[in-house]
């Protein structure tokens, strides 16, 4: 299961969604793959990890900047966002 599916199951991601008009599909998690690697999860049960969330609504892109907090062993996922900007598409 990526992060995005476990950040989707809590109500307080999707509403932070839902306030930005951004679909769950057009949500990119960066570094993804690097966060969820097997060499950089190897001993460690929770994860906390500064990330940038990428969405996109029909004004342009909005990057959420936080904190990804994650559980491995009960599989959730918080985000705790610290400032966000939004880039206008041209």
């Amino acid at each position: 299961m990526n992060i995005k599916e476990l950040l989707l199951k809590g109500k307080s991601f999707a509403e932070l969604l839902r306030q930005f008009s951004i679909d769950a599909a057009d949500v990119r998690i960066q570094d993804e793959d690097i966060i969820l690697s097997d060499q950089y999860l190897k001993h460690q049960e929770v994860v906390k990890e500064s990330i940038c969330i990428e969405g996109k609504n029909k004004d342009g892109i909005i990057n959420f900047f936080g904190t990804l907090h994650y559980n491995l062993l009960n599989k959730l996922a918080v985000f705790e966002m610290q400032g966000f900007e939004q880039v206008a598409v041209r």
